[in-house]
């Protein structure tokens, strides 16, 4: 495959620093647009360092502000852009939203302008608290529009009504992915989702917390696997939506009891459920599988071994 120049917003987070790093390694060239809000310029040193700026370009900005890339071409754009976190999501509900929509927008502005490939990484948070396990891309879910966390789902929802506006309208060559759960190395120590939360809390030696009893189930796709889908999204001409993650279901409290034992250190508490946490959350794959040919391949007792690894060594553990 020629190479080609994807502009890729959010390429400095945990997802965009492994598909542009991916690209890279194709021989693409890549334009990354963050604020770095939520990215992590190290991670945009070591890709710059490793393949320069004839390769990478990095792009300091906002995605709700207007971007322009004046005349050179782009074969595709990859919209990663967004809030992260539910104490963020809470506390800067609006910001959230404006990223969603406003963002989405003028990503697909930048695509449309370019007549360039779109995919919209959306979110499993569109399902909210399903009704139907497990999730096909036909289920409209079961989403609270004026709960704590419903910025954040509300807006992923709306990205995707603006994708598929943008299909209709401009006959745009877009298509939506819907992740479960990524996780693997290069998750920032801070990123309060599980498994970054579990890691860091486990090797700290302190109390991994779960929210309720710990019976509450999720997916958890490793970072490589679902670039692997993403790729094959983008390379594709299929609009989706897609299901892009792991449908291998695991109690809350088996993944930190899992996690302590690979840690060695740390203890697990239950403390008073959270509102908005879906009791499940498993993807059905199937058009995945048999539209790109895309199936997970990473056990979830390997993954998680290889991220409490790369913790080790990116973070001293405390001595006990």
């Amino acid at each position: 495959m020629e190479a080609r120049h994807v502009v890729v917003t959010g390429g400095a987070g945990f997802i965009g620093t492994n598909l542009c790093t991916r690209l890279l390694q194709h021989g693409d060239r890549v334009t990354v647009i963050d604020n770095l809000a939520a990215g992590r310029a190290p991670g945009l040193q070591d890709m710059l360092h490793a393949y320069g700026t004839t390769s990478l370009t990095f792009l300091e900005a906002d995605v709700t502000d207007r971007i322009h890339l004046g005349e050179q071409p782009v074969d595709a754009v990859v919209h990663l852009a967004t809030l992260v976190g539910p104490e963020i999501v809470i506390r800067e509900p609006i910001t959230t939203l404006r990223v969603a929509i406003n963002g989405t927008l003028n990503a697909l502005e930048i695509a449309h302008r370019h007549n360039a490939r779109f995919v919209l990484v959306s979110s499993s948070e569109v399902y909210g608290d399903p009704l139907v396990h497990p999730q096909a891309e036909s289920y409209y879910g079961n989403v609270d529009p004026t709960g704590p966390l419903s910025g954040y789902d509300e807006g992923k929802r709306a990205a995707e009504a603006c994708t598929a506006a943008y299909r209709r309208e401009h006959d745009l060559n877009a298509a939506i992915v819907r992740p479960f759960n990524i996780y693997g190395p290069g998750m920032h120590m801070s990123d309060r989702r599980v498994v970054p939360a579990f890691i860091s809390t486990a090797l700290e030696g302190g109390t991994l917390a779960l929210h309720g009893d710990g019976s509450q189930t999720r997916a958890l796709c490793y970072v490589d696997d679902f670039v692997d889908g993403l790729l094959a999204v983008m390379n594709s001409v299929e609009f989706g939506p897609f299901n892009i993650g792991n449908p291998g279901e695991i109690t809350m409290r088996e993944l930190a009891e899992m996690v302590v034992a690979e840690v060695g250190r740390g203890s697990v508490v239950t403390t008073p459920g959270r509102v908005q946490d879906a009791a499940r959350r498993c993807p059905d794959i199937t058009r995945a599988s048999e539209v790109l040919g895309w199936s997970p391949r990473t056990r979830l007792p390997d993954g998680i071994a290889r991220t409490v690894a790369w913790y080790r060594r990116s973070t001293p553990t405390p001595a006990r």
